[in-house]
């Protein structure tokens, strides 16, 4: 322990964090009521001043800290949560890294692994996480895929990041296009399909949306964009889909509802005859994502195509050239 009074300037990653959240993360181990306590007393201060725990922080700003845990017993318990990690899944996270900068870091998740722990999910993205940290925060997830749905998961680095990320994900300003593989080929082959949607109740429907309307308990609006890029006859279509809302298994509901069913969706599987000699696991990849910048260009990240989907190509005949080389040249 430290007996002394410490002067702590925020940076510009942690700017836009609330002062309990900061206090926390600055300092492992003290608890919120400690936290309001202090407040409370004027032991912390904020540029001299006393301050609110939901108080949201600045660059530059001087935060006075009371007597606390010094750097090394901080950093020994960073030492010892980083070891977590085995040194397989840190070569396993690593081997992902499709982008990364001082903001944030981007996976391409292959299909199969969880994004988070669950009932009997050990291993997941969440729990090799600490690998990708500099020592002073933990990246930490601001949006999710399915198991079994494959490409690019952003992380954010630091907690200015993530609070941004997540205000881009909620005003819907981050653009995705996901890539699938269908069977049979919608009419139109260009179109926006919408329709509400309810998580089921009864049976195996606890596990997947239903269709709902409106008026029902808990139903949500979904809107997704959709554009055929190449066929193979009318067996099985290449498509492009855009969600302009982000409900659960959003994309794969809407290709079952209009009777196009993603291949290899044991959730949503549709009605039509199974394709034969095609690889297993569900054709569903986050290929491409924009990052919205203030000031430059904006980011653009691709995710290349898990092994599974690489082999259907072959099988049916697509060539990534029909895509083009803007992520959205499908729809426009």
């Amino acid at each position: 322990m430290s007996g002394d009074v410490q002067n702590i300037e925020v940076t510009y990653e942690e700017s836009g964090a609330r002062l309990d959240r900061w206090f926390k993360r600055r300092f492992e181990g003290v608890t919120q009521g400690q936290v309001e306590k202090f407040l409370r007393t004027g032991q912390i201060r904020v540029d001299g001043a006393r301050a609110k725990s939901s108080m949201r922080l600045e660059a530059g700003q001087m935060v006075r800290v009371p007597p606390l845990p010094t750097k090394a017993d901080i950093e020994k318990v960073k030492k010892e949560r980083a070891r977590k990690v085995s040194a397989k899944d840190d070569s396993f996270i690593r081997e992902m890294l499709i982008y990364e900068d001082r903001d944030i870091i981007a996976l391409n998740k292959p299909s199969g692994l969880a994004v988070q722990g669950g009932t009997n999910t050990n291993r997941h993205i969440d729990g090799m996480l600490d690998a990708l940290g500099n020592g002073e925060h933990r990246p930490r997830l601001v949006h999710r895929l399915d198991r079994d749905t494959s490409g690019i998961l952003l992380i954010a680095r630091h907690p200015k990041a993530a609070a941004e990320l997540g205000e881009m994900f909620r005003d819907r300003s981050l653009k995705k296009v996901y890539w699938a593989v269908v069977a049979g080929v919608p009419h139109p082959i260009r179109g926006q399909i919408r329709s509400w949607m309810v998580k089921g109740t009864e049976g195996a429907d606890r596990e997947r949306m239903v269709p709902a309307v409106q008026s029902d308990k808990g139903s949500q609006h979904a809107v997704t964009e959709y554009s055929v890029i190449s066929t193979a006859g009318q067996r099985a279509a290449w498509m492009a889909l855009s969600p302009l809302t982000g409900r659960t298994h959003q994309l794969r509901f809407h290709m079952e509802e209009i009777k196009n069913a993603i291949i290899g969706d044991p959730k949503y599987p549709g009605r039509r005859e199974a394709l034969n000699g095609l690889a297993d696991g569900l054709h569903l990849h986050a290929r491409s994502l924009v990052i919205p910048q203030k000031s430059g260009r904006d980011i653009t990240i691709t995710a290349p195509l898990p092994k599974h989907m690489e082999q259907t190509f072959k099988t049916l005949g697509f060539l990534l050239e029909e895509a083009g080389k803007d992520p959205w040249e499908p729809f426009e």
